[in-house]
Parts: C-alpha cells; structure tokens; sequence
C-alpha cells in the first residue's frame, strides 16, 4: 500500500488506526477462492475488528458474521450482512439475547453446554419458534497456540465433548422446539500449524456421520476460525491447505462447509499511529513515551504480543538503539513494545505499530479516561473516516444525568 502514513496523522490525528480495505478483500476472495467447488460461506468473527464499515465492506463481498453478543449480531444486519449467514455463537447467552436472535430469524444459535440448550428450548417454546441450533464440539485437540487463545482441550470453558453432544442432538432432534442444523468446532487463534486442524476436522466429522446414521441431518460444518498470520516470521498455514484439509475429513458428506475468519481477515490490514511526546532514560534503560497507550492496543499488554514498530520519515542510517515504548497510562504493563531498535526521536516523531487491525480497537477502552482514537479506512489510494475521535463529552454522556443525584 502506498500512502504518506505523516499525512494521514497529520490528517486524522494520533492515536489513530487505519484499515487497508484493499488488503481485506484480497483476503477474503482468497479464503472464499480455496472453498471453489464446495458449498460454503465464510462468516468473518465481527470480535476481530467490529466496526461497521469493515463489516459492510465484507458483507458487500458475501461475507457471513461469526457473532459472539446480541451486539454483534445487530452490528452485523446494520452493516448488511444476510441474516441466514450469521451464527450466534458464546458460551453465555442471556434470555432476553436468545429472544432477540430468535426473533430476528439468523441462520443458528452455537450452543455451548446442555444448560444453554435448555434455556434456548424454553425461550423457543415461549415465543411459539423452532430455534435452528448448532453444537459446539470440543475435540480436546491441542492448537499449539498462547493458552489464552487456546479454545479445543478440555481444560477450556468452551464446547462439550464427544458424547455429551451425541446426546444433545438426540435430545434437540426430537425436540418441537429446536432443530439441529449445524455441527461447530474452534480449537484456538493463531493456528500457525495443519495438523490439529486436520485431526479436529476428523473427529468432528466423523461425529456427524454417527449423527446421520440415525436420521440426524447436520446441513452446516463449521470449523471456526484461527487461521494464522504473520506477527513477525512465522511460517504460517495457507488458505488452499486449510480448504484441502477441511475437504479431506468432510469426504462423502453433502454439507455446507463454514468458517469463522477474524484476525486472517483484518490484522495484516490494519495499522496503529501514534506520536512520540518524548524520550526519558533510566538508569541507562531507555524509554521512548507516545500518546497512545494500552487503552487502545492492549494485545502486547495482555498476551505479551509482538508488534512490528516502525519510526516513520526517520533516516535509515541512522543508528538504532533499544528502547521500550511506552504510554501514558498508570501501570507498568502499559508498553507496545520492549527493548526495540529505534533511531533517536524527537517530539511529534511518528511510531507506526503493524498488525493492528485485529483485537486493537475492539479491545480498547477508557481506562485513565482515555478517549478512543478515529479510525479510517484506505480503498483504492483514498482515505475515508470511518469512526470519529471519541471526546469527553461521549464518555461522560450516560453518567452526567445522575450526577449529584443522592441514593
């Protein structure tokens, strides 16, 4: 992507982010590509990067939605995506949730424990609706991924394992009320290797062929997201060897093939700008402190993250050397970076941190009472805002009404 990154922060302001559009529908022609000859549909997981113009941008391509909330489920038909292409999937579900997605007649609810199942029954049988359901399979498969992505072994809070969703389906086939249409597996994030995905793909295929010997008719495969990317040099998995592996253990079976893209979709796409405010030294440990802070890019914080972090406009020659950056939040873990080779900076210099389209924004917060920063969208060599700075006075909104009232 060619773009004068200075002028954009001098455009929009830092802390800012912005999303390579070109870069998002390149990847999802390519995943949706490696499905040719197959029924599918690939549902981007809206938790990646939620923000209504990317969504809108993928519905546009006939992208589904992976959703995790009622929220994400009203995101993603504001942003035009085909109700019968979204799943609403997370292992706690309120009623009044349930009622909604109901109402609003999406493809399937993933159901995560026999618990849910009956709550989903009993809110189906109030409002007089069969709910389509899926089950989430817990294959107990290790993803070789960070254990807080890790989502396939039994020490995870997600899915139910083998058996017990046997006998869901056989409970959900003979309910008035519920229809088991779908069959669901995510063993993690971050899958930078084939092997699991196979080996999970097997088993829960094998499943729904178990299922179809007595009259369960599983219509959708979904075999969840997690397709890795590229952080700093690992040797990831391609689109074509995912599909492939996927039509292996699918074999025979006259299915709709589903999956759950987030962060292949986005993270490569997006970036984080932020300004330097100035340089410190401690005790010969240098520090190089921005205006952007964990509040808007927490991964390095919460996963301990590798982010590739650029000086932008700053002479190639000159000499590198280590620094943490840091923001101005009040903890400790408050960093995007550590020990990283920097030129030296000065105030208003540009830091650019890659791979930040997913898990950036969508995690962000207010902590500090810290604003959210813009965010903009890149198509075609142009530039658009896509989500305005947030002010003190949108923080402060829903709480001004109450205050000075006395309980």
């Amino acid at each position: 992507m060619n773009i004068d990154t200075k002028a954009l922060a001098e455009k929009y302001g830092t802390p800012l982010y912005m999303y390579d559009f070109d870069y998002i529908e390149n990847r999802y022609t390519t995943l949706k590509d490696a499905f040719a000859g197959k029924k599918s549909i690939v549902n981007y997981a809206v938790k990646a990067n939620s923000n209504l113009s990317v969504i809108a941008h993928l519905a546009k391509l006939g992208a589904g939605a992976d959703c995790v909330s009622i929220g994400e489920v009203n995101r993603a038909l504001t942003a035009g995506v085909d109700k019968y292409k979204i799943i609403f999937s997370g292992v706690g579900k309120r009623d009044d949730e349930i009622r909604e997605a109901l109402q609003k007649d999406i493809l399937m609810l993933n159901l995560e424990s026999e618990a849910e199942m009956k709550r989903v029954e009993l809110v189906a049988k109030e409002l007089g609706k069969e709910a389509r359901i899926s089950i989430r399979v817990n294959p107990n498969i290790d993803p070789q991924t960070h254990p807080y992505i890790s989502t396939g072994l039994h020490e995870n809070k997600f899915g139910v394992e083998l058996d017990m969703a046997k006998r869901m389906y056989i409970y959900a086939n003979k309910s008035e009320f519920l229809n088991p249409v779908g069959i669901h597996f995510h063993i993690g994030s971050q899958l930078t290797k084939l092997s699991p995905i196979q080996e999970a793909a097997s088993i829960v295929a094998d499943l729904v062929r178990s299922l179809k010997a007595i009259k369960i008719d599983i219509k959708f495969f979904d075999v969840g997201g997690g397709i890795g990317v590229v952080y700093d040099d690992e040797v990831t998995i391609t689109a074509a060897e995912y599909t492939q592996a996927i039509f292996q253990a699918t074999k025979g079976l006259d299915i709709t093939l589903l999956c759950e893209p987030g962060r292949y979709m986005v993270a490569n796409a997006g970036a984080f700008f932020t300004k330097v405010l100035y340089e410190k030294v401690n005790a010969g440990k240098r520090f190089v402190i921005v205006d952007g802070a964990m509040n808007d890019l927490i991964r390095p914080s919460l996963y301990d993250a590798y982010h590739k972090i650029e000086a932008v406009g700053v002479d190639a020659n000159v000499e590198t050397t280590p620094a943490d950056v840091v923001g101005p939040v009040c903890e400790s873990g408050d960093f995007f970076g550590k020990n990283v080779p920097l030129p030296p900076l000065s105030h208003n210099d540009l830091i650019v941190v890659q791979s930040a389209g997913a898990y950036g924004f969508t995690m962000a917060s207010n902590y500090n009472t810290r604003s959210k920063p813009a965010e903009v969208a890149i198509q075609g060599g142009k530039d658009r805002l896509i989500r305005k700075r947030e002010t003190y006075d949108d923080q402060v909104r829903l709480e001004l009404e109450y205050l000075g009232v006395m309980g």
